[in-house]
Order: C-alpha cells, then sequence, then structure tokens
C-alpha cells in the first residue's frame, strides 16, 4: 500500500455585511465579485446566497503553506469589499439578519437548489469549512471514511460559531447544524464495504435523475467527488484563522492515525451512527463546554479530557506533520472557548453595561469583522 501524500485543501465561505448597518449585503454589486475574481484567479466563487462568497486553497503540501493561501485569501476579500463599504465576516451565521431577505445567487445549480428545497432552501443563510486531505487510494479513502465518522463531534466541537439566529441566542453553539440538517443527503455518512459499493449507492440516485453526480451528497465527511481526497464538512466556519489551521492539522493528524492503523492491519473501532449522532447533537449543544459519550467505557467525559486522551494517541503523526503549534491551538481554543462563546459573552456584557440588544448584536458582528483577518 503506497502511503497518501496527505496534501490539504481548505474552503470557506464568508458572509458579506454592510459596515454601516452591520446588516447582510443582501444584493452586493458585481463590481465586487469581478474584483476578487480579478485578484484571486479562479480561488474564488459565489455561493448559494448572494450574499455569500466562496474561497478555496489550492492543494497544499504543508500547513503552513495552507496558512499563507488562506491567510491571502481574507486578507483579499476584505481588502476588495472595504471600498464598497462591505466587510466579510467568519461565522456559520449572522447575529440578526432575515433569511427571507436573501436573494440566492442566478446560476443553474443554484436555481435548480432552490426549486428542488423550496423554502428549507431559502433558509440556507449558513457557512461552514471544509478539509481535504489527499488520500489517492480509493479503497483506503473508504476505509478511513468508515473509520473517521467516531471524532466529527469532537470537531464540530472546536469550531463552532453560530448562536445566534435573526436576533435570538438560540441556547445552540452551532446552530447551523440544524439549519443545515433539514436537508436531504445531510448528517452522519452510512458505512461501505467498499469504495465500488459507494459508488453503487450513490449511483442509484443518479440513474434516477436525483442528483446530477456525488457533489449534491451533503453529509459531514465525503469522499469527495472532484478531488482525490477525504472532505471533512461538519465544521462551522472558524472566525479566526489559526483555528482553522489547527482544526485541519487535527483532521490531518486523525487520517494518518487511522492509514497507520491500517498499515498494521488493525482498525478503530466501528460505532452505530446513532451512538455517534448523540455526541454531535451534544457538540452543536454546548461546544467544548459538552460532556461527550465514551463508548468504551460507557459513560459521559468533559470534552477536554478526551481531546487530551486525543491528542496523546496522535503523538507519532504530530511529529511527522511538524504541527505541535497548531495542536496547542487546539488546547488554547478548548481553555479559552470558540467564536460561539465570544459572541455569546461580548452580547451579554453589552447587555448587562445597559446596551439595548440591537446594539449588542451590532457589537457581536463588529467582533467578527475584527477577527475574520486579525492574523491575516
Amino acid at each position: 500500500m503506497i502511503e497518501p501524500q496527505f496534501t490539504l485543501g481548505i474552503e470557506e465561505e464568508y458572509l458579506l455585511v454592510d459596515r454601516g448597518s452591520r446588516d447582510l449585503a443582501s444584493a452586493p454589486p458585481a463590481e465586487l465579485f469581478a474584483d476578487c475574481e480579478a485578484a484571486l484567479e479562479g480561488r474564488v466563487s459565489p455561493e448559494f446566497l448572494r450574499c455569500q462568497i466562496e474561497v478555496g486553497t489550492p492543494v497544499c503540501a504543508s500547513l503552513d503553506e495552507a496558512r499563507q493561501e488562506l491567510r491571502f485569501l481574507r486578507r483579499t476579500i476584505a481588502e476588495k469589499a472595504h471600498p464598497y463599504g462591505l466587510a466579510p465576516i467568519a461565522a456559520s451565521t449572522h447575529p440578526f439578519a432575515e433569511w427571507m431577505r436573501q436573494p440566492h445567487t442566478d446560476k443553474d445549480r443554484y436555481n435548480d437548489i432552490a426549486k428542488a428545497m423550496q423554502v428549507v432552501a431559502d433558509r440556507l443563510l449558513i457557512c461552514g469549512m471544509h478539509v481535504h486531505v489527499g488520500i489517492e487510494d480509493e479503497e483506503l479513502r473508504i476505509d478511513l471514511f468508515n473509520q473517521i465518522a467516531y471524532f466529527l463531534p469532537h470537531l464540530l466541537a472546536l469550531s463552532t460559531s453560530s448562536p445566534f439566529w435573526r436576533g435570538r441566542n438560540t441556547g445552540l453553539k452551532s446552530y447551523r447544524m440544524a439549519v443545515f440538517n433539514e436537508l436531504p443527503r445531510t448528517g452522519l455518512p452510512e458505512t461501505f464495504e467498499s469504495f465500488s459499493d459507494y459508488q453503487r449507492t450513490i449511483n442509484v440516485l443518479i440513474k434516477a435523475g436525483v442528483i446530477e453526480d456525488g457533489t449534491k451528497i451533503w453529509w459531514d465527511l465525503r469522499p469527495s467527488a472532484r478531488f482525490p481526497t477525504l472532505e471533512m464538512r461538519i465544521t462551522d466556519l472558524c472566525t479566526r484563522l489559526e483555528d482553522a489551521i489547527a482544526i485541519a492539522a487535527l483532521f490531518r493528524c486523525l487520517c494518518r492515525m487511522l492509514y497507520r492503523l491500517r498499515r498494521s492491519n488493525m482498525r478503530w473501532r466501528t460505532y452505530s451512527r446513532f451512538l455517534i449522532a448523540e455526541n454531535r447533537w451534544l457538540a452543536e449543544r454546548h461546544g467544548t463546554g459538552a460532556d461527550l459519550i465514551d463508548y468504551g467505557r460507557g459513560t459521559l467525559m468533559p470534552y477536554g479530557e478526551l481531546i487530551e486522551e486525543m491528542i496523546d494517541l496522535l503523538q507519532e503523526d504530530i511529529a511527522f506533520f511538524g504541527c505541535e503549534a497548531e495542536i496547542a491551538r487546539i488546547r488554547k481554543i478548548v481553555a479559552e472557548g470558540t467564536s460561539a462563546d465570544r459572541q455569546i459573552g461580548l452580547y451579554e456584557t453589552m447587555i448587562s453595561g445597559g446596551s439595548s440588544s440591537d446594539e449588542a448584536l451590532k457589537g457581536v458582528v463588529d467582533q467578527l469583522i475584527a477577527e475574520t483577518v486579525e492574523d491575516c
């Protein structure tokens, strides 16, 4: 078995906000997107809603390369948006925007989604981060895909950035997941006996005319339909760039750890998707403050303790990739909280200081604008 290259690619979706009102830019000027396209040469694209913009790094051999690319992408979008009075925010929901006021992008793919999904698609005022890790061998890719689902709730908890929806604290650290769950073909993936078993399953939907190809399978994790990669999709969009890089590093290490097990004729135990879904909910609800189920012990364990056990398990892989600093950042996220925690904290501080709810929500947007580019 040839060792995978474990290359990296990161995709991020941003919301464009008006710097004056702090509300979403429902109809950003076409000139802005043209400016971004000219500067980013194929690394930027429109998203489903007109207030969104998506970027993607090229294939990166190292974490530092991915960091530099993502830094350039965020900085460029911010610079190009500024003359139009706009700014990108890296958060999976906007604190107070109304989804009913957001037109979708006029492209065939998005028009088809809007027609097929109706109000479910209209509510998709959410953004995410996708991390691709290069696993060239198809059978190895599907084997790691089957096993790594166990760790998806742990990755979600580290990324949460969507506590508010339409001006309300939802009580969830990742309300994005609740919105996304309304779509078909989302959530935790099934397990498959082989790559051909996976292809046969997807081809049933393609042959029936339900989907055109595998890009409309929106699971939390999937074998990419476009690249020889395993694509992790469960995470919220990280407001701070360094948090995004740390999560990408952790996912990459998990992929290599499972590869090492297979190389030694071992594997991670496969658990019921029903059980993993419970941890998924706990991470969605509480973020890094969650107690998650340790299936081996059969009990709830503090998230921080589970992360420490995971880091111990990954020591060889952390050393292999030289990502000790990024894993230290994981510990910092656990200790200090995610974007969702900071958003809630600022909102509550402003309210207790006498601000109105409207003022506090606008303050949260200002914080998101600043944090989106603070490492750029």
